[in-house]
């Protein structure tokens, strides 16, 4: 499956963005779907993870309650909703799909076999 993030771009301080990725080649319903970002200088790591239907969903505890996943599995694309954005949430943005069992959103990094190129989050002071 190929996976084309968007959306990325440079906010103040508690603004909100909205990142897409959009994914062809393969039945997307078949994939749980994941959000990874990694800063500068640092290693990549978790976000947001969704299972294949939506029902379930996987958050770090940096985000809850300022991100949302999301998927529609009819567009075969999964978005991730930033609210309240800090200086440290900048970071190249990394869309990733994973073959998992219904309900499943893995936060491994070795769970996912498919990754986008990223799209890259400034969040100015």
């Amino acid at each position: 499956v190929q996976l084309v993030e968007s959306g990325g771009r440079l906010v103040e301080a508690g603004g909100s963005l909205r990142l897409s990725c959009a994914a062809s080649g393969r039945t997307f319903s078949n994939y749980a779907m994941g959000w990874f970002r990694q800063a500068p200088g640092k290693e990549r790591v978790f976000v947001a993870a969704i299972s294949r239907g939506g029902e379930g969903i996987n958050y770090a505890d940096s985000v809850k309650g300022r991100f949302t996943i999301s998927r529609d599995n009819a567009r075969s694309a999964v978005y991730l909703q930033m609210n309240s954005l800090k200086p440290e949430d900048t970071a190249l943005y990394y869309c990733a799909a994973a073959q998992r069992s219904p309900g499943q959103a893995p936060n491994m990094q070795y769970e996912y076999g498919y990754w986008g190129q990223g799209t890259l989050v400034t969040v100015s002071s």
